[in-house]
């Protein structure tokens, strides 16, 4: 006697939640490497915004020294740096005269030498660095001029002065001599799970040349102009 054969359709109950958990699983796992590949990408995004933010700091620090304004008369110049020794490291203050050959502001009767101003901010545990620029300086004016950022979260600016024989942290006002070079190192804060960006820049006053040394962690070039 032939048994009749029963055709089954679907699956059973325990196929079921094999299935569902497995899914579940695959889910799970694709969900985290989807956060990984996220959280890895904007950390990318946040350390070239940082390198970048420092760069531009470090080339227009340069741009403004080796336009140094340097007339026959010494009388006539002005390089001043002072050292804020307050904090864990030494940050600076420095304002000099600079020539520009643009127009700080458009259709304005302004010459081409300015005073600018470098110094680090810091508000409510906020660090910035800041650039004054004022058109046509007058010694019998209080300071003033465009104020901008030009760096956010920045750790250090400090600057050395080199006389031909030592280097200080400060040059005062009651110098008569240029420093022979500068040193000027900015150093953003560190954050969590990045490197923080750093650029060391040096400017030969004499030959008004600089030349760029860029962290390791932002970038193995070097950039000389001499």
């Amino acid at each position: 006697m032939m048994k009749a054969s029963v055709k089954r359709n679907g699956f059973t109950l325990v196929e079921l939640m094999v299935a569902t958990t497995i899914g579940t699983f695959i889910a799970l796992v694709s969900i985290g490497a989807l956060r990984a590949v996220t959280a890895g990408s904007q950390m990318v995004e946040a350390n070239i915004e940082t390198a970048a933010e420092v760069r531009f700091a470090a080339r227009t620090l340069r741009s403004d020294l080796i336009n140094l304004y340097k007339p026959s008369n010494k009388q006539d110049t002005k390089f001043i740096a002072y050292a804020d020794e307050s904090g864990a490291v030494v940050n600076s203050y420095l304002v000099f005269y600079t020539v520009n050959r643009a127009k700080a502001r458009a259709q304005q009767p302004e010459g081409d030498i300015y005073e600018v101003e470098y110094y680090l901010m810091v508000e409510d545990e906020k660090s910035t660095l800041m650039r004054r620029l004022w058109p046509n300086p007058d010694e019998d004016r209080e300071p003033g001029g465009m104020l901008s950022v030009i760096a956010e979260d920045i750790e250090v600016f400090q600057a050395r002065f080199f006389d031909g024989t030592e280097w200080a942290y400060e040059w005062p006002e009651e110098m008569d001599s240029l420093p022979q070079l500068v040193e000027l190192n900015i150093v953003s804060k560190q954050q969590e799970g990045r490197q923080p960006a750093t650029e060391t820049l040096y400017i030969n006053l004499a030959r008004s040349t600089g030349t760029m040394l860029e962290d390791e962690g932002t970038s193995q070039s070097q950039e000389e102009s001499g």
